[in-house]
């Protein structure tokens, strides 16, 4: 019993391949969050119920004293950080970190993040894992990817995600970031939010972006610098169902939306041994290009004219970031930003 026969070996290219998407699919379903949410939730109902109040009592107790932790910068871990999944799941679109300008590390940063597509593939594979290039390319800096509030709300889940080191979209979790003396902390914000996620179709560049300028002012308050950051790629890893503004599916998902805080897109792209339908995303790769940096001096209680005309250069920004490098990853001459 030497060894099998060679034509019943299994290929290892094959079998690299099916690690890979399996890993990937695991991976998704991480980033994406929902059925963790879930399943966290009902591991808390479940010792509540058969009364383990040995277990969910401390839990319980603990949670209420670290309520706060989401907004005052997290709880990360790098070695949650360095799970070789993570190495996976940015090899497998592949996910690129591109940088055009130096920054200072004298300074903080707003990161506006774009498209926020489907799942914010980029945002999370490039800023809340050690398998991209974020260090070398930023040494000296710290990034924070700011998510719902609603996700630290869910009892262990919360817990999961913060190791990987989102932190909370609040205002006061922003400006807890953007306060820390010394410079060198990144607030990367995904500014089209859950609504631009109905509008993640391939081949569209919808930004929700002309109301967002919270942002703006926020950075006018502790004079950190925008960076426009746009992630090409972002919208083609999955399909959605067709919702045009209008249609009755939009209508629930944006009645949905503003009663859930979080949007819903009826999306689908490939399996694991077939590519017509399943959750895993399409192989595409993701270039997130992070742009010059907008100076922005301190102004504490800034006028709505500052915040209207800091406002416009941002979008200029962005406009010129999309028009400069859209050529290099395939797309058309005519296709430009929508903004909305």
């Amino acid at each position: 019993m030497d060894s099998m026969p060679k034509d019943l070996k299994p290929d290892p290219f094959l079998l690299s391949t099916l690690r890979t998407n399996i890993l990937v699919s695991f991976s998704v379903l991480k980033v994406s969050g929902m059925r963790k949410a879930q399943v966290c939730l009902g591991i808390i109902v479940f010792l509540i119920i058969y009364n383990y109040w040995f277990l969910y009592l401390p839990y319980l107790t603990w949670l209420y004293f670290d309520w706060q932790t989401p907004e005052q910068g997290g709880r990360r871990s790098e070695w949650v950080r360095n799970w070789a999944i993570w190495r996976y799941f940015k090899d497998y679109f592949p996910i690129h970190l591109i940088k055009t300008w130096d920054l200072d590390p004298s300074h903080n940063y707003i990161f506006g993040f774009h498209p926020h597509g489907v799942l914010v593939v980029g945002a999370f594979g490039n800023f809340c894992t050690n398998y991209s290039a974020f260090k070398e390319l930023f040494p000296g800096f710290t990034s924070y990817l700011h998510v719902l509030p609603y996700w630290f709300r869910c009892p262990l889940f919360r817990e999961y995600l913060m190791s990987s080191g989102p932190v909370s979209v609040s205002k006061k979790s922003v400006s807890h970031v953007l306060s820390k003396e010394g410079g060198g902390n990144i607030s990367v914000i995904v500014l089209g939010g859950a609504e631009e996620s109905l509008d993640a179709h391939p081949g569209k560049f919808t930004l929700f972006i002309r109301q967002r300028k919270g942002f703006v002012k926020i950075a006018l308050t502790h004079g950190a610098y925008l960076v426009p950051v746009f992630s090409f790629g972002e919208n083609e890893l999955f399909k959605q169902v067709s919702n045009p503004e209008g249609s009755w599916l939009r209508n629930v998902q944006e009645k949905l939306q503003k009663i859930m805080g979080f949007a819903l897109p009826l999306f689908h792209a490939r399996g694991i041994f077939q590519y017509n339908f399943g959750l895993i995303p399409y192989r595409k790769p993701i270039h997130t290009v992070v742009g010059r940096p907008i100076p922005v001096r301190q102004t504490l209680n800034p006028t709505s004219e500052q915040i209207e005309e800091l406002h416009q250069t941002y979008m200029e920004e962005l406009r010129k970031l999309f028009e400069e490098h859209k050529g290099k990853y395939g797309i058309p001459e005519n296709e430009t930003l929508i903004f909305r």
